[in-house]
């Protein structure tokens, strides 16, 4: 299992003026769902930060989301480990795999990775 990427989420009441404030240090919106929007540098793609006002499915929302490669691999090892499971491995619409679970200071991690589409028909 490897990882593809990790980004803070900062949850906010006020996702249009960090948007703008953000913006100011040269982040631009590359993602945005109404209750999640991820701002990235376009010159580091990589670099990314998600402004959350609530998560959609999930009773909390996540302090971080770390995108792996194969979220069922994760799971298993973070099931394994006993560490608390927040919100269950779940199919979402928007079209990612996830799980939550929290860290030995009681952070909660959002392990997710994104759904391969299924291949058209012919």
């Amino acid at each position: 299992m490897s990882i593809r990427r990790a980004v803070p989420n900062l949850r906010t009441s006020s996702p249009g003026e960090n948007r703008e404030f953000y913006a100011l240090l040269g982040f631009e919106q590359v993602m945005d769902h109404g209750w999640i929007a991820t701002l990235a540098s376009p010159s580091a793609p990589a670099a990314q930060i998600s402004l959350m006002t609530h998560d959609l499915t999930a009773p909390v929302t996540p302090d971080l989301s770390v995108e792996v490669d194969d979220v069922d691999a994760a799971y298993a090892a973070v099931r394994a480990s006993g560490a608390e499971i927040v919100h269950p491995l779940t199919d979402e619409p928007w079209g990612v795999r996830r799980f939550f679970a929290r860290d030995p200071d009681g952070r909660v991690i959002n392990v997710l990775s994104h759904r391969t589409p299924p291949p058209a028909a012919p």
